[in-house]
């Protein structure tokens, strides 16, 4: 009786993303704004403060070409504004 062949597993399986990671997508972090006009858009520079209805410590929603993907805080690493993730959608 012959032995049943088997299917070798590869090596190397490469990466899912590796075909994907160099396609370009539009990143939006959304926050409300109330008031803001073309002027204000025209007027912004380094270091302005913007006023928002965005409570402190409640999450922003991040999207990605649109569909929600996550949750993220904003946060300041080495004098810059940042954003860290904190839940996944």
């Amino acid at each position: 009786m012959a032995a049943a062949a088997t299917p070798q597993l590869e090596a190397a399986t490469p990466d899912p993303w590796t075909r994907v990671e160099g396609l370009p997508c539009l990143l939006t972090v959304e926050i409300p704004v109330p008031g803001f006009r073309v002027t204000d858009l025209v007027h912004l520079a380094p270091g302005r403060i913007i006023a928002t209805r965005w409570r402190v410590g409640l999450d922003v929603p991040l999207r990605i070409n649109g569909e929600l993907i996550a949750w993220s805080e904003f946060e300041i690493v080495q004098n810059r504004l940042a954003m860290r993730l904190t839940e996944l959608a």
